[in-house]
């Protein structure tokens, strides 16, 4: 059994956009243990029902949890879309989604009043963000945008600034913004910032971008976390995946900035069986 001081924050995304927000939370909280899962295997959730992605999302949590962590960090607009609130109040330990923390950020970014939203189509589906938004400041107007073939694309490593490819659809997706006078745009995806140049050259690099993962990150920072290692001793980082994916290391290196060393592939459909019958 973990001792406190050795319990982690739990971190999960539907596949490795989440490690965004772990890149930030290694800069911020260096003396903590991180623990992430990312569901490489069912990779991406944005199509997918709400009852499918709450589902995968309780497997996740359920997952960490049983790791000892003190503190959830959902890295997925998706997947924050989805879980009903009494869920979340129920959980055992803090929980922090990707969307309040986003939300707070481009209300006081925003000179103009008008912020758009860049999410999968599950999220922007589930007007998630413009509620947030409204409930904060009615007088914002919103503009949002699905952007499916982002995460895919981020997935197989269509990254480089120069890729034709991923500029295509960023441009197809996004110069409709260029007529909305908007001044701040949510990337309401924790896998968008890893292509953010591309974002900001084709809608205006005056656009202030917001990282919803990064925001996350912050959120957890402020948090009266007890059990931190202390400042003698850095804190490790472990990863947990559904699926090895062709090209994995590759992709979470650029998303990390470096490569992790402990990685572990899990079955968590097994998993999730297991303790169902235990």
């Amino acid at each position: 059994m973990k001792t406190m001081a050795e319990a982690a924050i739990g971190v999960f995304d539907s596949g490795l956009g989440g490690l965004t927000c772990v890149k930030e939370l290694l800069a911020l909280m260096p003396n903590e243990n991180i623990i992430y899962f990312g569901d490489t295997a069912r990779v991406p959730y944005g199509n997918r029902s709400q009852k499918t992605i709450s589902r995968y999302a309780s497997q996740a949590i359920d997952f960490l949890l049983s790791n000892n962590v003190k503190l959830l960090i959902n890295a997925c607009g998706t997947m924050s879309s989805s879980l009903d609130l009494a869920y979340t109040k129920s959980l055992p330990v803090s929980y922090i989604d990707c969307i309040s923390p986003a939300v707070e950020a481009a209300v006081q970014a925003t000179k103009s009043k008008r912020v758009g939203i860049v999410a999968t189509s599950a999220t922007v589906s589930s007007r998630s963000f413009e509620r947030a938004i409204s409930d904060t400041e009615q007088t914002i107007e919103i503009f949002s945008k699905a952007c499916p073939l982002f995460v895919p694309l981020v997935e197989y490593g269509y990254i480089s600034s120069k890729n034709r490819i991923t500029r295509l659809v960023a441009e197809d997706y996004l110069l409709s913004f260029k007529n909305e006078g908007i001044d701040t745009l949510i990337l309401g995806c924790t896998h968008y910032p890893i292509i953010s140049e591309i974002i900001s050259d084709v809608i205006g690099k005056d656009i202030t971008l917001i990282d919803s993962g990064a925001e996350a990150a912050k959120q957890a920072a402020k948090q009266p976390l007890k059990g931190a290692l202390g400042k003698s001793k850095e804190g490790k980082l472990k990863v947990y995946i559904s699926d090895n994916p062709i090209g994995f290391l590759d992709v979470a290196t650029r998303f990390l900035g470096f490569q992790p060393n402990d990685v572990e592939q899990i079955d968590i459909e097994t998993l999730e069986e297991s303790r169902n019958n235990s």
